[in-house]
């Protein structure tokens, strides 16, 4: 059975994960190839692609796929520590806290 503070603590975690995720989208993040530059949100949501006119456009395919993928790990390593500093506030364990347990 639920206690009413578990609700409460849940009712809460949930507004600041709603409140994060706004943050989130107004969070950018970049990575660069040669002649290209590429921009997701803090959701993991591309938000700007720059190609330079004398990229080689054989080898874009690749240069953008590894682009997108440093972005989008980047965005989830700012994603990921915005939602450990919430869990942390409410006293629940975080990545950090269970590898210090560890120790």
């Amino acid at each position: 059975m639920t206690s009413i503070k578990q609700a409460r603590d849940m009712f809460r975690l949930q507004r600041e994960a709603k409140k994060i995720r706004k943050e989130l989208k107004n969070i950018h993040v970049e990575a660069e190839g040669p002649g290209i530059k590429v921009v997701v949100t803090g959701e993991q949501e591309v938000h700007a692609i720059e190609i330079s006119p004398d990229t080689d456009r054989e080898a874009l395919p690749t240069i953008l796929k590894d682009a997108l993928n440093r972005a989008l790990k980047k965005a989830q390593v700012v994603s990921s520590e915005k939602m450990q500093a919430i869990m942390g506030d409410m006293g629940m364990p975080t990545e950090e806290g269970m590898r210090n347990m560890g120790s």
